[in-house]
């Protein structure tokens, strides 16, 4: 445990939160946690997590752009449902991505779970572009993937960053729950 996993660790509960209320400085926030998170998983030799936050600084910036003018017209977007379709073709892509990423992995370094830490990065990266379109299906994702990161992080040491995880995986229900109702406000707007 060092200082600069609880900063993080703190950083990404206060920005989580704020994507759970759907308040847009989540995306800034989540810029500056995981660049404090790339060091810290590079520390702990999780590198396929290490790369992940990268992608969530990538992803951040289009998330903020999305939820300002992402809707119609350029406005504000709204939650919605996850059809089938784009289902079925992010689970494709999550189960490919995670193969091929263990598989690079557990040949060509030292990673400590070369395939439980692909999974859950590629898990996590189709959890985190359903959250920049606000696809209301994200927060479920996020539940399975923040249980298996409890795990992963307690038997890798990292015991704040997994208690940090078991906070995001209670804000996950929380949000599954306000997003279902904003959905739910909004179609009573629809049809009124």
């Amino acid at each position: 445990m060092s200082p600069l996993e609880i900063f993080a660790a703190a950083v990404g509960a206060w920005s989580v939160w704020l994507s759970v209320r759907q308040n847009v400085l989540s995306w800034p926030t989540a810029i500056v946690n995981v660049v404090l998170y790339t060091i810290v998983f590079y520390e702990a030799k999780l590198y396929a997590d290490m790369g992940l936050q990268v992608v969530y600084a990538v992803l951040s910036v289009y998330g903020w752009y999305q939820w300002l003018y992402g809707g119609e017209g350029h406005t504000t977007l709204h939650v919605s449902r996850t059809t089938r379709s784009v289902a079925i073709r992010l689970a494709l892509i999550a189960a490919t991505s995670a193969g091929l990423l263990g598989s690079l992995l557990h040949r060509s370094t030292d990673a400590a779970l070369p395939f439980m830490d692909s999974a859950l990065t590629s898990a996590s990266l189709v959890a985190q572009w359903m959250m920049t379109r606000k696809l209301l299906e994200n927060w479920a994702v996020w539940i399975a993937v923040d249980v298996l990161y409890v795990g992963m992080f307690i038997y890798k040491g990292l015991y704040v960053t997994a208690v940090l995880y078991a906070v995001f995986l209670g804000l996950a229900v929380k949000g599954w729950i306000d997003w279902r109702k904003s959905i739910r406000a909004e179609s009573v707007l629809a049809t009124a």
